[in-house]
């Protein structure tokens, strides 16, 4: 029969039996036009149901779709728990950053005013306080002797 009389004999749509030929639950075979043309088993054919060995291969699917539900479950999981490791980690380095930000922008000691700075290196002489070199003998200005 047809793959849609097959669904109708079965009590299941064309799609669960082509599903079921494809994993070759079911005979099929295709006819010169193209056409596919399923062997329904007579205990499923007087019923209208699934046969037991069917049901049996239903379970086993099922059974094998839902080890690997878990199996997926339990790598979502581990990757949730990478991530919240990950961001606890950046929560920390931003902590310890800010940290260091504020210890850095903190005012530990009054700067140095660059008077004081200069005086020590000119070797404790306050420029304002005695003539330079500008100002002294010789420097800076010109006599118009030369």
């Amino acid at each position: 029969m047809t793959v849609a009389d097959a669904g109708e004999v079965l009590g299941i749509s064309k799609e669960a039996v082509r599903k079921r030929i494809s994993r070759g639950t079911l005979r099929s075979d295709k006819d010169p036009d193209g056409t596919v043309m399923v062997y329904v088993p007579a205990s499923g054919a007087a019923s209208g149901t699934a046969t037991v060995g069917d049901r049996g291969e239903l379970v086993e699917v099922l059974r094998d779709e839902i080890a690997h539900l878990r199996h997926q479950l339990e790598e979502e999981r581990d990757s949730r728990r990478r991530a919240d490791t990950i961001i606890a980690q950046l929560s920390q380095a931003n902590a310890e950053q800010a940290r260091t930000i504020r210890a850095i922008e903190a005012p530990g000691e009054p700067p140095e005013a660059p008077e004081s700075a200069a005086a020590e290196l000119i070797g404790g002489m306050d420029p304002r306080s005695e003539r330079g070199p500008e100002n002294g003998p010789g420097g800076g200005e010109c006599s118009g002797d030369e």
